[in-house]
Parts: C-alpha cells; structure tokens; sequence
C-alpha cells in the first residue's frame, strides 16, 4: 500500500519499508519524516499522515562482521566506474577484471580485483596492466566498510514521485 523511503542521517537511501514500520519508528522517535503521503492513518486517538520519506535521527550500528567478497561488492568500492579509463558505463556493460590474470597466478580477491568497462577489460586480456600500456586509478584494497547504494535497494516498478530528489544525489 504506502511505502516509505528510509534513508541513512546522512540522506543517502537505506531501505525501503511498509508504512507499519515507518509509523512505528515514527512514534519511538527512531525517523524523522522529511515527506508525506496525502492519506491518514486514524485511530480514535491520533491522525497521522502516512511518510514517504524519512531519515533515520542516529547512525546505524556498525556491523562488525566481515566484508564478502562479490561483484556487486567490487563495483560499489569502485564506484560503478572502469578502474582504467574512469568511464561509468551502465551494469551491463561494467565487468571486473583480474589486475594479475589468473593464468600467472592472480587471485579472485579483494587485493586483484577491479571494475572494468568491457572495452578496458578486452584490451588488457590476458596481460600484466603494465604490459597492455594502462593505468590503474586506484590500487585494490579490501574496503573497511562500503556504502550502501542505489543500486542495491530494490526499487518498486513504480517509484512515488515524493522520493525523486531523495534518489538522484
């Protein structure tokens, strides 16, 4: 029915959750709402209209588990960007590439994986970076923490319009 858009204290997306939860976290003092919905939710006692957005009041706790290792991973480190050209090229064409290849025994781990455009990663093949003649623009490094993004909430087919500017950031 109405959904809402939580996001970090920093304005960043965190989750999008029902409108149970949203007015629940709203009566503990948990979110602040920064939109609402035109509709109500009424009891005998109180109205409150339904948020569309709102904005966690403290940080989150940090997880202490530790980092997997996956692709998606890999881009969010990397920012959704080739690591040798800095190109943004769109998911489907982002693949990640083997700083030393496999073949002369680099590893499938943070420390020798990067997000490449699929051009970069078929002109470097199955070369050393120094071999194919490229650069990389910055060194891979297993990340202390890493961002919750965009790309990894599930957005519903049809996106209220109130959560718009909160989205594009």
């Amino acid at each position: 029915m109405f959904t809402c858009l939580l996001l970090t204290p920093w304005m960043s997306p965190h989750a999008i959750i029902d409108w149970q939860k949203s007015i629940s976290m709203l009566w503990t003092g948990e979110i602040e709402v920064l939109e609402s919905y035109e509709e109500e939710a009424r009891s005998p006692s109180i109205t409150i209209k339904f948020p569309a957005v709102a904005r966690l009041v403290k940080k989150l706790p940090t997880q202490r588990h530790d980092l997997k290792f996956s692709r998606s991973n890999i881009y969010t480190r990397d920012q959704f960007s080739c690591q040798y050209c800095g190109a943004k090229p769109t998911a489907k064409q982002l693949t990640y590439d083997h700083v030393v290849p496999r073949s002369k025994g680099g590893k499938t781990d943070w420390h020798n994986i990067v997000s490449a455009c699929k051009h970069c990663n078929t002109k470097k093949a199955n070369k050393s970076v120094k071999a194919a003649g490229m650069n990389l623009k910055a060194k891979p490094v297993k990340p202390k923490s890493l961002p919750m993004t965009q790309r990894q909430i599930k957005l519903p087919d049809m996106v209220p319009t109130l959560w718009l500017p909160y989205l594009n950031r």
